[in-house]
């Protein structure tokens, strides 16, 4: 039995056989082959993250947006947010609430949706 502590890398090498030996490389060019995908895998991921987080799907410029937006006269903006190009508004009239679809670029209201009570 050999012990590990006292041989070396040469000793092992010499020890085997030319089958072994293109087994061995054979299991190292898979290995790099894995690796080599895997990293190209995860630069893919991550380039795609990447260029989701950069993408500007809004056609809205700075200069195209709506100087003044109708809401209601009692209605209270608690949340706004722009969702396919359109601002998403979260209004409060009295006791009830309701999302305002809004274009941006006109001001006007798209679609509303109401909350009520079941």
């Amino acid at each position: 039995m050999r012990d590990p502590n006292t041989d070396s890398d040469e000793t092992v090498q010499d020890e085997l056989d030319p089958a072994a030996l293109r087994l061995q490389a054979k299991l190292r060019r898979l290995l790099m082959g894995s690796s080599l995908v895997m990293v190209l895998g995860l630069l893919a991921v991550f380039a795609a993250i990447f260029y989701k987080i950069n993408a500007n799907n809004s056609n809205v410029s700075a200069d195209n947006i709506a100087a003044t937006i109708a809401i209601g006269a009692e209605a209270q903006v608690i949340s706004v947010t722009q969702m396919d190009g359109n601002l998403v508004v979260l209004v409060k009239e009295g006791a009830s609430q309701a999302l305002v679809y809004i274009d941006p670029v006109t001001g006007r209201k798209i679609a509303r949706t109401d909350f009520v009570a079941r």
